[in-house]
């Protein structure tokens, strides 16, 4: 097979003018034999040009198939809002309420409920939001702390608390973080949030996010098709295997 490889890497950097490294992905070979075999074969400005904007027929492809995959995530998503739209034609009080707290308060991912806050009641309420309207159970859940010691509170205290807003059981807990303050205040300010800040997050919940951003435009009377696109953020999960919480 050797040697109709190196014919074929001969006709594509000769004809094509591709670069090394795409023939070798092309041939399943490694790029320095590309460069060995086809290394004497000069190729056109207009060929070193496209390669150097990277716009070879092999990227083209490449980048087709990362459109098609937008476009079906995009529909995907986009299939989640009808239901939050039909519900909130309902005229239910606690949905209503809930979705409209998510828009002023919570993270605006296109693939994640995020919601974070340190106001004791305001997490509590959302989250009689979520299990009275979506029956969610505490395996959908996770939670973490942004914990400011120094208030004299432990890290258990705080743990303890944060659970029991949430009405959570200790294995939803995830790695916290430690002093994290806003830039706002760059720690200033001492003993105004002894327990610190509480994040629940649900996970998989593309469908429930899109739910609550449909919910939201009917009861706002607008369309926002950015919601469909908006910023997808990469969230810390980690569980330590031996039960501990250090950060």
């Amino acid at each position: 097979m050797k040697p109709q490889k190196r014919l074929e890497a001969r006709r594509l950097r000769a004809q094509e003018g591709l670069p090394y490294k795409a023939i070798a992905r092309a041939l399943d070979v490694s790029p320095s034999s590309v460069h060995k075999w086809t290394r004497d074969i000069p190729i056109t400005e207009e060929h070193r040009k496209r390669n150097l904007a990277h716009l070879t027929p092999e990227s083209e492809i490449v980048k087709k198939r990362a459109r098609t995959w937008v476009e079906t995530n995009r529909a995907r998503r986009r299939a989640f809002q009808p239901a939050g739209r039909e519900r909130a034609k309902r005229s239910d009080p606690l949905h209503e309420a809930g979705c409209m707290l998510y828009w002023a308060e919570g993270s605006k991912d296109r693939n994640c409920l995020n919601f974070a806050n340190s106001d004791v009641e305001m997490m509590r309420f959302f989250k009689r939001f979520l299990d009275d309207c979506f029956s969610l159970t505490p395996d959908d859940c996770t939670a973490r702390l942004n914990v400011y010691l120094g208030n004299g509170m432990s890290i258990e205290q705080i743990e303890d608390w944060g659970l029991s807003v949430l009405s959570l059981p200790r294995s939803c807990l995830r790695a916290h973080q430690i002093n994290h303050f806003p830039t706002s205040s760059s720690g200033r300010k001492r003993d105004c949030l002894p327990y610190g800040v509480c994040s629940l997050r649900i996970r998989k919940s593309t469908w429930l996010i899109q739910h609550i951003y449909g919910a939201i435009q009917e009861y706002g009377g607008f369309d926002e098709p950015a919601w469909l696109d908006c910023e997808r953020r990469k969230y810390d999960d980690p569980k330590p295997a031996d039960g501990s919480l250090a950060a």
